[in-house]
């Protein structure tokens, strides 16, 4: 029997599930969480509307909720942390874009650095992401991810 189950058994029907899978952007064949993370896009610009205490207070919330989600969802499908769970990137990317001012450039620079950080997990992301398991290790390194980000973003704007 495979580590790795098939996309097949998530079900979108499920509303933890489809929570988990960013709404189905996390079941695209190839870079599901890059696919997460434009996926992500939307929802930030409707959360852009938010004053900042509402829009940390919300982020907050996803990333407690994504604990659960993300850690019932990897339950389900047997699977720790598997490639199609995004719910991470979406809060990861919300953190990335706190307090910064969105337009076309912002959104494509907060995208591309949040994807770096996901992708190549420098320290401590990679500690985190070894050494930390079930709902909230999947979340952790991805908030970690995009605390890392957003200073940048930060710096940058």
């Amino acid at each position: 029997m495979s580590n790795q189950k098939k996309k097949s058994e998530f079900t979108l029907t499920n509303p933890i599930q489809f929570l988990a899978l960013g709404f189905g952007s996390g079941l695209a064949p190839k870079a599901p969480g890059t696919f997460g993370t434009l996926a992500a896009i939307p929802v930030l610009l409707l959360l852009s509307f938010l004053t900042p205490s509402m829009y940390a207070f919300v982020v907050f919330v996803m990333a407690i909720a994504g604990i659960y989600i993300c850690g019932k969802t990897a339950e389900d499908v047997g699977v720790q942390d598997h490639g199609a769970i995004v719910w991470d990137e979406f809060v990861g990317f919300f953190i990335t874009m706190f307090m910064v001012p969105l337009n076309l450039t912002t959104i494509i620079v907060g995208f591309l650095l949040f994807r770096v950080f996901d992708i190549l997990k420098p320290w401590p992301i990679s500690f985190v992401d070894k050494n930390i398991h079930g709902g909230f290790g999947i979340m952790f390194d991805d908030v970690l991810a995009g605390l890392f980000s957003l200073a940048i973003m930060h710096l940058i704007f």
